[in-house]
């Protein structure tokens, strides 16, 4: 993948992260980015050393969504072809939100129309206080289809209804406010509530992490009844019985750190 669209950097920690690098049309994404956050995201995911994922735009803008030029395009596909593009888009917010690593938006500007989407996948989403956002989807006739699923388990059906109607923009306070963002920090401070968070984050199991994520997914929206009650003692039991587990276990009985905190 050309730096020209994304940049991939790997810490001595294991932190992974994915930088859209289109600042001059504020990181929106193309064909080209699309295709290389699927391939990254393959990639760090199978990758053992990888322990989290950070998203992030170059310059002053996380994602102003959809390229225009790729928009212009579309405009002349055949039925077809404009669902084979909306799969693309919906793969590469798909290996996000599946990703077995923690994934963490860093949301440094402004995001628009699909960048909420980017956002809305992530595990967790801290933001600069100076960011905006925008559904902006309805103002050019359009609707936010494909990050629907993700941007509505984020802010709740009650905000959707506002939002993806008014396509009028909200700030960032608002933003965490309604649960896109998880925390809206200075500016100034954004790589540093970063830090703090990756601190928290590798203090855990990894493989506890990626069972965590899969039993999000299992339990949400379910109704309490035996086969979630089932599935949930299976799933503890799976990880009781683990290596990591009896390490962690032993780690905080003998007032020591667990082997994967690199300390």
């Amino acid at each position: 993948m050309s730096e020209q669209v994304l940049i991939t950097t790997i810490d001595q920690r294991g932190v992974a992260r994915l930088t859209m690098n289109r600042p001059d049309i504020r990181n929106a994404f193309n064909e080209e980015l699309i295709g290389g956050i699927c391939d990254a995201m393959g990639r760090l995911n199978s990758d053992p050393n990888v322990r989290a994922i950070v998203l992030t735009g170059a310059g002053k803008a996380f994602s102003a969504g959809a390229d225009l030029n790729m928009m212009k395009r579309a405009a002349k596909y055949s039925a077809a072809e404009n669902k084979d593009d909306a799969r693309r888009l919906a793969h590469m917010l798909s290996s996000i939100y599946h990703s077995a690593k923690p994934t963490v938006a860093l949301v440094n500007g402004p995001a628009m129309g699909g960048g909420l989407g980017l956002i809305a996948a992530c595990d967790i989403a801290i933001g600069a206080d100076t960011a905006f956002f925008a559904l902006s989807e309805v103002r050019v006739g359009l609707i936010p289809a494909v990050i629907s699923p993700y941007v509505i388990q984020a802010i709740t059906v009650r905000q959707a209804r506002r939002y993806f109607l008014s396509g009028e923009r909200f700030d960032a306070k608002h933003a965490a406010d309604m649960g896109l963002l998880h925390k809206a920090v200075p500016a100034e401070t954004l790589n540093d509530a970063l830090d703090a968070l990756l601190n928290e984050l590798l203090a855990c199991g990894p493989g506890a992490q990626t069972l965590a994520k899969e039993l999000i997914r299992k339990v949400a929206y379910q109704p309490l009844a035996d086969a979630v009650t089932e599935a949930t003692a299976g799933m503890i039991a799976k990880t009781r019985a683990s290596d990591e587990g009896k390490e962690g276990i032993a780690a905080f009985l003998e007032k020591r750190k667990p082997n994967w905190s690199g300390d």
